[in-house]
């Protein structure tokens, strides 16, 4: 049994979309990160970034005690190891598939991030910050589109963590101020993936855990965009 520490946002989904198309069994537990349960101590235990995905996995190949992960790159990575699924077993794919989950780590994760905080959250609109989260938004939607150009998915024509990773990333085009028309071949590739069965019991999941909740209240944005780390230490 997977036991999944989650809240539906762009990481939470990467989780739960590996989790359904291998099949594994798991439960959720929700981290409601604007009610800040990720600083509870419980939580801060085996996830000490205080933030959500972590898994804790109970079966553990070697049969020996319970394991857990944070990091949703990371989890990706154990799962694809753990299940032998999702990540090719020559030295050259693997390597292909790790180059681009880092790029997604590394990149497109934090970019798009930046781009949701100043365009949607930050409560003045700074024109330089915006333009620039955009801009680079804009810049990495085109390598993909290029990396994109005669395959199905990122690292060939297999379904990888390398786009399970991405997927969620690129949901919320419209929120980053894209054109999906200017990516052929990314827009491509999102319709494919939104389609798979797997990715659709995953949504709904997340929407079950949130209950639809679309919108963040100010006590919440005070939690999410004003942590330091004393944030972590009167609540540990």
């Amino acid at each position: 049994m997977i036991e999944l520490y989650y809240w539906p946002t762009p990481n939470g989904h990467k989780i739960t979309l590996f989790l359904e198309e291998a099949g594994l069994d798991y439960r959720i537990h929700p981290i409601d990160i604007s009610a800040g349960d990720q600083f509870k101590p419980e939580f801060l235990a085996f996830s000490p970034n205080n933030r959500m995905p972590a898994i804790i996995d109970t079966a553990p190949a070697d049969g020996g005690e319970p394991i857990s992960v944070f990091e949703s790159g990371a989890i990706l990575l154990y799962l694809a190891q753990k299940t032998g699924r999702f990540m090719p077993s020559d030295v050259r794919g693997q390597n292909t598939v790790t180059e681009w989950l880092m790029w997604q780590v590394g990149g497109l994760g934090p970019m798009a991030g930046q781009n949701h905080h100043f365009g949607v959250y930050a409560p003045e609109k700074l024109p330089y910050a915006i333009d620039r989260y955009v801009n680079e938004t804009n810049r990495l939607y085109g390598v993909l589109d290029r990396r994109l150009q005669g395959r199905d998915f990122i690292t060939g024509q297999d379904y990888s963590v390398a786009d399970m990773a991405c997927y969620p990333w690129v949901v919320p085009w419209q929120r980053q101020q894209q054109n999906l028309d200017d990516f052929p071949n990314l827009k491509r590739w999102l319709n494919a993936i939104a389609a798979r069965p797997a990715t659709i019991r995953a949504y709904a999941k997340g929407e079950t855990v949130s209950q639809n909740r679309t919108t963040v209240t100010e006590e919440g944005k005070k939690i999410l965009f004003g942590q330091t780390a004393a944030s972590v230490q009167t609540k540990a």
